[in-house]
């Protein structure tokens, strides 16, 4: 089956979030609260509620978007790869500017599908949720209420490793390594993200980070079809 899809329809994605605050002392003391009733089970012994306050910006409701990037390929041949970012400290700026993105003519056409890794576990529904939360319509390719999950334009690059084994998890680091794919995680880790947009405040960083991940998942979809990985030569960096 992807042997019959084309490069050009793919639109390789990731994003970066971080928790809305640095600290949880820092939250409205009903969102403490919140958060302490979602975590309250997540706890092990001796743990306090501080204590995971580092991995709020893994949800919607506690965290926010930093970064998305995307990538995609001009031609069906893979001659040319364009990677773009939407950065800001301005979580809405990000949102509609990608919103924009997808509703321009070249994105909006039927056979598009969005390819990310853990996509649609992670990905695909925090976009929506934060656009939900910070009032910006949402594009009709993450709209998916009511559809059946053959209809969605979702591919996952996690799900597709899975073959069926549906308890199967493979990190994004991993299989780039068993499958010959040079490291997105050279520089920095997800959990270094907070720190580093937090204390260092260099979001460039994690810009380029995010990018490298999105180039990952673009050459893991290149090994699942049996194409040449993308050479350096090939990638196009928008430089916004």
């Amino acid at each position: 089956m992807l042997a019959n899809l084309k490069l050009s329809q793919f639109l390789f994605l990731d994003i970066e979030t971080v928790p809305e605050v640095y600290q949880l002392d820092k939250l409205p003391k009903i969102k403490q609260k919140l958060f302490e009733k979602k975590m309250q089970y997540r706890l092990k012994e001796g743990q306090i509620t501080a204590d995971l306050y580092e991995q709020a910006g893994i949800w919607a409701e506690f965290g926010k978007i930093i970064v998305i990037s995307v990538g995609f390929f001009v031609k069906d041949d893979g001659s040319e790869f364009r990677l773009k970012s939407f950065a800001s400290d301005n979580e809405v700026k990000i949102l509609e500017d990608f919103a924009k993105l997808l509703n321009t003519k070249y994105f909006q056409r039927n056979d598009l599908k969005l390819c990310a890794h853990n996509g649609k576990e992670f990905d695909f529904p925090y976009i929506a949720r934060r656009m939900v939360i910070n009032n910006v319509k949402i594009p009709k390719q993450l709209s998916v209420f009511g559809k059946k999950p053959w209809e969605t334009p979702f591919c996952d690059t996690m799900e597709l490793w899975r073959f069926g084994d549906y308890k199967h998890y493979t990190s994004l680091e991993l299989l780039t390594n068993i499958l010959g794919i040079p490291s997105p995680k050279s520089d920095i880790a997800g959990s270094d993200v907070a720190r580093v947009y937090y204390e260092e405040k260099d979001l460039p960083r994690i810009k380029k980070y995010c990018e490298n991940d999105v180039l990952a998942i673009a050459q893991i979809m290149l090994r699942y079809i049996g194409k040449d990985l993308i050479k350096n030569e090939q990638i196009v960096r928008n430089k916004s």
